[in-house]
C-alpha cells in the first residue's frame, strides 16, 4: 500500500508553531507521526467508548506492541463536558504513571478534544498534546487553534485555557463511521467559513451540497482542507481572540444560548450553530446592512443541511439572559459577529437589546420553513 498523501497546514502559536496534517490514511500513521515529534516517556490516548470501538483498532495497530499507548475512555456527551470529567481523567493519568514528558493523544470529536486539551493544559501544568479529530466539526474547527475548556451550569466553555496542540491529524476517512446527524451538524461550521471569509467556498457549498451529503471523497477533502486553511490563517493572526479571531463565532452567540437553555440535551453543537447563523444573518440585515439576497442564501444553504431540532419553547428573555452569560459578552453588552456581505464579517457590540429580543421572538416563525428551501 502506498503511503497516504497528506497536506500540511502551518499554524503559528506563541508557545510554538504546529502543523495540521489533512489527508486520508492518517489514522493508520498516528504512531509514525507521534514518533517524529520526539521521544516521550509514555503515550496516553484519551477517547470515548463509541469512538474507540469504531477507530481504535486501526490506531493501535500503528504502534509497536512494545510501545503500545495506554487508553483512557470517558463519556463524550455535552452534559459530561465538565470539571468532574477533567478530574476523573487527571486521576487516571496519575494512576497510570503519566509524567511531564508524557504525551496525550485526543481521539474523538469536539467534546473529547476540548476536555483532553484542558487536561493536557492543566495536568502537571502542561504536557504535550496531539489532536486526532474524528468528527467534521472537530476536523474543521475545534481541534485547531488551541481553545480548550469545559462547561459550567451557567454557560458553555466558561472554564478553559488556550493550549495549542503539538500536532493535529485530520483524516477524512474517520468520517465514514460518523452518524448522519453528526455529519450534517458539522457542515454548519463549514458554512460559517464561507460566510465569514470565503464567498467562493460558500458558492461551492451551494452547488455541491448533494455530493457532500453523499460524502463524496473529493468534495469532502476540498471543504475540510479549505476550512482548515481559513481557521489556521485566523488563529495564526489572533491566537487569543483579542480581535480578528472573534469572527469565528459567527452564529455562536445565538447557538450557545440555545444549547444552554436546553441544558445541552436538544441540540448537537452544529445544529445550534446552524440556527444561530440564520439568526445572525437576520440580525445582520438589521444592523450591518447585509443585503437581503445574502441573508436568503445563508438561510437557504443552512436549510440544505437537513432538518434541525425545533426551536425550544422558551422566552426571548431567557435566551437573551443566556447570551449575557456568554464569555464573549463585555461590560454587560452582548457581542455579535455579523456578515455585511458573504465572505466578510466583523464584531458588533452596540446592538440594541430590543432589536435582539424582537428577533428572538420572531426567528422561530421567520425561519420555520428554512429546511424547505431548494434554490
Amino acid at each position: 500500500m502506498k503511503p497516504a498523501k497528506s497536506r500540511s497546514i502551518h499554524v503559528r502559536a506563541a508557545s510554538g508553531d504546529y502543523a495540521v496534517l489533512c489527508g486520508s490514511g492518517l489514522l493508520g500513521r498516528v504512531a509514525k507521526e507521534v514518533h517524529e515529534l520526539g521521544k516521550f516517556s509514555s503515550v496516553h490516548i484519551l477517547s470515548s467508548s463509541k469512538v474507540w470501538a469504531a477507530l481504535g483498532k486501526k490506531i493501535l495497530e500503528s504502534f509497536p506492541r512494545s510501545r503500545a499507548p495506554q487508553v483512557h475512555l470517558f463519556d463524550d456527551s455535552e452534559t459530561a463536558k465538565n470539571l468532574a470529567t477533567v478530574e476523573e481523567l487527571a486521576r487516571k493519568l496519575v494512576r497510570s504513571g503519566a509524567d511531564r514528558k508524557s504525551l496525550l493523544v485526543a481521539v474523538g470529536g469536539g467534546v473529547v478534544g476540548d476536555v483532553a486539551g484542558f487536561v493536557a493544559a492543566s495536568y502537571l501544568r502542561g504536557v504535550a498534546l496531539v489532536q486526532v479529530p474524528t468528527t467534521l466539526v472537530a476536523q474543521v474547527d475545534s481541534a485547531i487553534g488551541g481553545k480548550t475548556g469545559v462547561n459550567l451550569p451557567e454557560g458553555k466553555n466558561l472554564v478553559g485555557a488556550f493550549y495549542p496542540p503539538n500536532l493535529v491529524l485530520a483524516d477524512p476517512e474517520a468520517l465514514e463511521a460518523l452518524p448522519e446527524r453528526e455529519f450534517r451538524g458539522g457542515l454548519a461550521e463549514v458554512i460559517k467559513y464561507g460566510v465569514i471569509a470565503d464567498a467562493r467556498l460558500f458558492a461551492f457549498l451551494e452547488g455541491s451540497m448533494e455530493r457532500i451529503l453523499a460524502r463524496d471523497r473529493a468534495a469532502l477533502e476540498h471543504i475540510i482542507r479549505r476550512s482548515i486553511e481559513i481557521k489556521a490563517q485566523v488563529v495564526s493572526r489572533d491566537e487569543k481572540e483579542s480581535g480578528l479571531r472573534e469572527i469565528l463565532n459567527f452564529g455562536h452567540t445565538f447557538g450557545h444560548a440555545l444549547e444552554s437553555v436546553t441544558r445541552y440535551k436538544r441540540f448537537q453543537h452544529g445544529e445550534a450553530v446552524a440556527w444561530g447563523m440564520m439568526c445572525a444573518a437576520l440580525l445582520g440585515h438589521e444592523i450591518a446592512d447585509t443585503p437581503g439576497d445574502h441573508v436568503s442564501r445563508i438561510v437557504c444553504l443552512v436549510g440544505k443541511m437537513g432538518p434541525l431540532p425545533a426551536w425550544p419553547k422558551t422566552s426571548a428573555e431567557n435566551l437573551f439572559d443566556a447570551m449575557l452569560a456568554d464569555k464573549k459578552s463585555r461590560g454587560g453588552k452582548i457581542r455579535f459577529v455579523l456578515a455585511p456581505m458573504l465572505g466578510r464579517a466583523a464584531s458588533y457590540d452596540d446592538v440594541p437589546p430590543k432589536t435582539v429580543l424582537c428577533l428572538l421572538r420572531c426567528a422561530p416563525h421567520c425561519l420555520l420553513n428554512s429546511g424547505e428551501c431548494h434554490a
